[in-house]
């Protein structure tokens, strides 16, 4: 009986794939080496990280549910509705998940920002500001995070096989109808690994938020914000919050592994 590739691996592939998985574990195996563990508790019970902890859960939260309302209708847009340009907004859609997040930011302050092109005459009508504000981290984590549920739930809807809708749409109903009882079950692990990854990518932003939104503790300081103002005056604070990011990752990524690592 010949060998397959599964019984005896080339010694070469396997050799190149353990440098590769060496170079993603070793920096979490200097993370778990320098952690305080001795401390753990009490770092993590502090105001300052109970503030960037609540913060982040509810502004990720947030993103999430703006990006599933917002990208789920723009999603369907892009996969089955032909128009001039569609290849363009998609190219606008997806340019925040390749953009270095700070221009992202500087972007969005400009648009947004007391004197931005959008902002300022808001600002002037109302007296509202988005930079500086929940509001503003809220709106940069929407911006870096809704690409992710947007391209996620696209690839499920050109994927999907066209003739249910089509026999509930010849039964008489509705396009509405149709996209709320027929589409959605139908790509809803999609929609939901979408929204999780959405969620994940909100939790960690950094850049995009620290530009528009500054770094106000208890008010516009998220987790990965704390992290980098604890680096320079308290590296176990730094070192105790990105373990606790990394676990909260790690959760999210098992979580999700039946939808990306599946052998059915």
């Amino acid at each position: 009986m010949s060998r397959t590739i599964k019984d005896r691996p080339p010694g070469l592939l396997v050799a190149l794939a353990a440098i590769a998985i060496a170079l993603f574990g070793l920096p979490l195996l200097g993370l778990v080496t320098r952690t305080p563990w001795t401390e753990l508790g009490s770092i993590l019970t502090s105001d300052v990280v109970i503030d960037a902890l609540w913060l982040s859960v509810v502004t990720s939260i947030a993103a999430a549910a703006l990006s599933l309302v917002f990208g789920l209708p723009l999603a369907w847009l892009l996969a089955r509705v032909e128009f001039r340009g569609r290849d363009a907004v998609r190219a606008l859609v997806t340019l925040p998940m390749v953009l270095p997040p700070v221009v992202g930011g500087t972007a969005l302050l400009l648009a947004l920002g007391r004197r931005g092109v959008v902002g300022e005459p808001i600002n002037d009508a109302t007296g509202f500001l988005l930079p500086f504000s929940i509001w503003g981290v809220i709106l940069a984590n929407t911006f870096v995070a809704m690409p992710f549920l947007v391209i996620t739930v696209e690839g499920a809807l050109r994927n999907l096989d066209p003739r249910f809708e089509t026999a509930a749409a010849t039964l008489g109903a509705g396009p509405l109808t149709v996209f709320n009882r027929i589409t959605v079950p139908a790509i809803l692990p999609a929609l939901r690994a979408g929204t999780v990854i959405a969620w994940a990518r909100s939790l960690g932003e950094f850049g995009a938020t620290v530009t528009f939104a500054g770094n106000l503790q208890g008010r516009t300081q998220t987790l990965p914000l704390a992290v980098f103002v604890a680096l320079e005056s308290d590296r176990d604070t730094a070192v105790a919050i990105s373990l606790l990011m990394v676990v909260i990752s790690f959760v999210v990524l098992i979580s999700l592994r039946d939808r990306w690592w599946s052998t059915r």
